[in-house]
């Protein structure tokens, strides 16, 4: 049986040196780069993985987007009974909602509730909210699952699947407790089954061992790197710091109004008084607000405690290169 060596191609620097990696000791005929579409990438990143990469290393990357059709389909016929007056209980069960929903928000929510072809929005669309740290369904829903069903389909034409995930454990405690746990060993492969198997092979490389494959191969990293990032991906990401959120809003500010349109939008298409909020300020934060991103950007300008505005960050220039990694020296 062949193997086809797939790479989740996200235009960051940890699958970007995956990617390196795989073509180097596999050979790029047998690796197959894959990019799932999120809609909310930074132009940058599209740029960078769907069209310097593949010319500068001479592959094909594929792309794959999560659909929610079936979703939006499911949750406009619950909405149109309450809409007509049936009671939540008849559709829900005996399940039990902080936030009912009403007739009149129902009506609301039926008006907004249609796909719009941005994976990241219908998700949120149809769960009536954004994803948090502590419930990060997203990576799920948009990466995980469509990937999966990329290789699956490969499986499907008689080859065997090397599922290359570019991630570090020194990325963050949760990674490192995910991956390795108390012991010394780490998940660096697993046997999912039916001819899918999972391959980590940079879960102990440091950020500058990812750069320096990257000069190695010749390979400018993503530019993002050089505009304040710590990480690229979505734009922003709900796990990003406080200084990734200001250089953001400094730099892109149409990114920030983006997700600000966002939230008021699936302000709409929740139940009545549910806290919708990009980084989930929670009730007491929401206060009732439609868009919440903007408080928290103010947030982001402030020094530790979140009570002085930082003047020394509030000096530096949107356009100069600024790298957490050194890229800039």
């Amino acid at each position: 049986m062949s193997i086809v060596h797939v790479v989740s191609m996200s235009g960051g620097k940890d699958s970007t040196a995956t990617l390196l990696l795989a073509i180097e000791l596999h050979g790029r005929e047998n690796v197959r780069a894959v990019f799932a579409d999120t809609g909310n990438e930074h132009e940058s990143t599209y740029e960078y993985a769907l069209d310097y990469i593949p010319s500068a290393l001479d592959i094909r990357v594929d792309v794959v987007k999560a659909n929610f059709a079936e979703e939006f389909a499911t949750k406009r016929k619950n909405l149109e009974r309450i809409a007509a007056g049936e009671p939540e209980s008849a559709i829900y069960g005996k399940r039990q909602f902080k936030y009912h929903w009403t007739p009149e928000a129902a009506r609301r929510a039926l008006k907004v509730l249609h796909p719009t072809g941005i994976p990241y929005l219908d998700l949120c669309l149809v769960r009536g909210g954004f994803p948090s740290r502590k419930r990060q369904y997203c990576t799920e829903y948009l990466k995980t699952k469509p990937l999966t069903e990329y290789a699956l389909e490969v499986i499907d034409t008689g080859a065997a699947v090397w599922s290359w995930q570019g991630v570090r454990i020194d990325e963050s405690d949760y990674r490192r407790e995910q991956l390795q746990g108390t012991g010394a060993c780490v998940k660096s492969f697993e046997v999912v089954g039916g001819g899918l198997f999972i391959h980590r092979p940079i879960l102990r490389w440091k950020a500058e061992d990812v750069f320096e494959a990257h000069r190695v191969a010749g390979i400018l990293p993503n530019p993002l790197y050089r505009q304040g990032m710590t990480r690229v991906g979505c734009m922003p990401c709900i796990n990003c710091g406080k200084d990734d959120l200001r250089e953001i809003a400094a730099r892109f500010p149409e990114h920030i109004e983006r997700i600000a349109e966002w939230e008021r939008l699936i302000s709409q298409a929740c139940r009545p008084r549910s806290p919708v909020s990009f980084f989930h300020m929670g009730t007491k934060g929401h206060q009732g607000q439609d868009s919440t991103i903007w408080n928290v950007v103010e947030w982001s300008k402030t020094s530790r405690g979140g009570k002085q505005y930082d003047m020394l960050a509030e000096l530096i220039e949107p356009a100069a290169c600024s790298s957490a990694y050194g890229l800039c020296e």
